[in-house]
C-alpha cells in the first residue's frame, strides 16, 4: 500500500481492507464450512481433545487452526488447502493413537512420562528438577489444596499431561512433616501444633527424631538446614 492511498478517515478501507463488499457474503459460507470441517474433526479424533489433552494433541490443534484461518479471511484462499490439512492432521493423530496403544515405550516417547514428584511426605528432588518444577511452583499446588503439612501427602504425581495428582493418608492418621505455609505468615504458624522431638529437612522435608536440632546431612538429599516439625 502507498503513503497516499492511506487516508485517515477512509472507513471503507480501515473495515473492508482491499475486498470487496460482496466478498462478506462469501465469509459467511467459508466460516460456516470451516466450522463444521473443526466440528468433524473434533469428533473423529475423540473426546480427549474436549478435556485435557497432551502435547501431541495440543500440536494437531495447533496446526488446525494455522490451516484453517487465512481460508477464511483472504479470497485469493481457497478451502481444500484447509481440508487436505485437516485429513493429514487427523491421519496422523490416529495412527499414533493406534500405535501407542500397544507399545508403552512409544507412548513414553511421544506422550511423556508420569513422574513421582513426592514420595511419603518427602520431595522428590531430582525428578522435580528433571520435570522442570521448582519447589515452590509445587508447594503453592498443595497450599492451593488446603495443605500445610507435607507429611501429610502421601504422593504426588505429574501426570503427562501437564496436571498434579495428589493423593493424601488417611485423615484420622496423625502425621508429622514440613510445615509448608509462607515463613512471613508467623500468626498462622504459631497456631499449630509443633512435633516435640522431630525435625524436618527444610529443603525436602524428610523427617527424623532428635532432641536437638540436627547438625548432620539429611539422608534424602544432602541439605543440612533443619526446621521444626509439625503435626496434624
Amino acid at each position: 500500500m502507498n503513503t497516499a492511498d492511506a487516508e485517515l478517515w477512509d472507513w471503507m478501507r480501515i473495515l473492508m481492507g482491499g475486498s470487496p463488499a460482496i466478498f462478506l457474503v462469501e465469509v459467511v459460507i467459508r466460516v460456516s464450512v470451516i466450522y463444521l470441517l473443526l466440528v468433524f474433526t473434533m469428533r473423529i479424533m475423540g473426546k480427549r481433545m474436549s478435556a485435557m489433552i497432551s502435547r501431541n494433541e495440543m500440536i494437531a490443534m495447533v496446526s488446525l487452526a494455522a490451516a484453517v484461518g487465512l481460508p477464511m479471511q483472504d479470497p485469493q484462499n481457497g478451502l481444500l488447502p484447509a481440508f487436505i490439512t485437516a485429513a493429514v492432521v487427523i491421519s496422523v493423530q490416529r495412527i499414533i493413537s493406534t500405535k501407542t496403544l500397544g507399545n508403552p515405550r512409544f507412548e513414553s516417547m511421544v506422550v511423556g512420562d508420569i513422574n513421582a514428584l513426592v514420595q511419603d511426605g518427602r520431595l522428590e528432588l531430582k525428578n522435580m528438577k528433571k520435570s522442570k518444577i521448582s519447589r515452590e511452583r509445587m508447594l503453592t499446588e498443595f497450599r492451593v489444596r488446603e495443605i500445610y503439612n507435607l507429611g501429610k501427602v502421601e504422593r504426588a504425581f505429574l501426570e503427562a499431561n501437564g496436571a498434579f495428582t495428589v493423593y493424601l493418608f488417611e485423615e484420622d492418621e496423625e502425621r508429622e512433616g514440613l510445615c509448608i505455609l509462607p515463613s512471613w505468615d508467623e500468626d498462622y504458624i504459631q497456631e499449630l501444633t509443633v512435633a516435640e522431638g522431630t525435625f524436618a529437612c527444610g529443603s525436602c522435608g524428610n523427617t527424623t527424631k532428635s532432641h536437638e536440632e540436627p547438625r548432620n546431612e539429611c539422608s534424602h538429599c544432602g541439605h543440612t538446614q533443619w526446621v521444626q516439625a509439625i503435626r496434624s
